[in-house]
């Protein structure tokens, strides 16, 4: 493991559907598309999504503009991120708007790190059809076009991480 997740203990409205580790074919990354420099934890976001009226947080991991690695959803729990692959996917946000501004470096890092651990983790082969943005799964900006413009690059170190891994 090339990560270190930061346990959160998040309580859900309710327990959620079951996703077994068989059902993962891809990574979805997302980013807040707020405001500019935003910098959300797991739990803001958790309280954020709760106020909705919806069961607590959606994504399975949250990266923070320091690279620190946020548990958002359980990883045996169905996320609430995408609608038509949440069944099928873990969903990953990077904090920031990236329509606005560029993520940091130690987001890129850590998402490559994290990115590498999962694909190990559930045998997905790195490729841009398991690691994806949010908008090849639907219209949508997310996650931002210049964090959607690395994702070539992430998806090469990822591939680079998971060979010398």
């Amino acid at each position: 493991m090339r990560t270190t997740i930061i346990e959160t203990d998040l309580t859900f409205a309710n327990s959620g559907s079951r996703l077994s580790a068989s059902e993962v074919e891809c990574l979805i990354i997302h980013h807040t598309g707020g405001s500019a420099g935003d910098d959300y934890s797991a739990a803001e976001i958790h309280q954020m999504h709760l106020n909705q009226g919806w069961a607590g947080i959606g994504y399975h991991y949250v990266i923070r503009k320091d690279g620190s690695i946020e548990r958002g959803r359980p990883r045996t729990v169905q996320g609430a991120h995408c609608p038509g692959y949440n069944w099928r996917s873990l969903g990953l946000h990077v904090g920031g708007n990236f329509e606005e501004e560029e993520p940091a470096a130690a987001q890129v890092d850590s998402l490559t790190l994290l990115l590498a651990d999962l694909c190990e983790t559930y045998g997905l082969d790195v490729t841009a059809e398991t690691i994806v943005g949010h908008r090849d799964k639907l219209a949508t900006a997310c996650p931002g076009k210049n964090l959607y413009a690395k994702l070539p690059e992430i998806i090469n170190n990822v591939l680079e991480e998971c060979k010398n891994g």
